[in-house]
């Protein structure tokens, strides 16, 4: 099934010459499939990634890793890296999602109703005043901002390892 649903990732033969945009595209792609099948993100972690397809994507993974200099083991670490993060992301998400669901929280403002204990206790005393603003009007970036962002900062941090990043070190 995990391998069926992972053919739905567009994945290119070759690398092109920007690594960062192959790992992005190929990311946002995953974050995709993932959230339009929920239980991908459980079952993942509990067996190893086996199948043609799977098998093809890891393998581009590597290829655009390794061209730009990294040993095969270290590119390995950078994958399951990422492969870590889109389950883990999704997974949190599908939580979020089936919590909202159980407690009939379906808009912004029936959350922050909700919130409406936890905002009095966290303002009582006057302890957690930035706490407390943020539960009077909830603000921020959602799951998919959140999964941008945050692949930002894994690919980042992947840069500054690069053989020529700014830190120069592999794992």
């Amino acid at each position: 099934m995990a391998d069926s649903v992972t053919a739905e990732i567009p994945v290119p033969d070759e690398p092109g010459d920007d690594w960062r945009a192959d790992l992005h595209a190929v990311a946002v792609e995953t974050w995709a499939m993932i959230k339009r099948h929920l239980w991908y993100a459980q079952l993942m972690p509990t067996r190893p990634p086996l199948g043609p397809h799977l098998m093809r994507r890891t393998e581009f993974l590597l290829q655009v890793l390794v061209r730009q200099g990294l040993a095969v083991g270290d590119a390995m670490t950078y994958a399951a890296l990422l492969d870590r993060h889109l389950p883990g992301g999704a997974q949190q998400e599908a939580e979020e999602l089936a919590m909202r669901r159980r407690h009939g929280l379906h808009t912004p403002q029936q959350l922050s109703e909700a919130v409406t204990a936890a905002r009095d206790l966290a303002a009582e005393g006057g302890r957690h005043p930035l706490l407390t603003e943020w539960m009077t009007a909830p603000s921020g970036a959602g799951m998919d901002e959140q999964f941008e962002l945050s692949l930002a900062f894994l690919l980042d941090g992947i840069a500054t390892r690069l053989p020529g990043g700014e830190g120069g070190a592999t794992a």
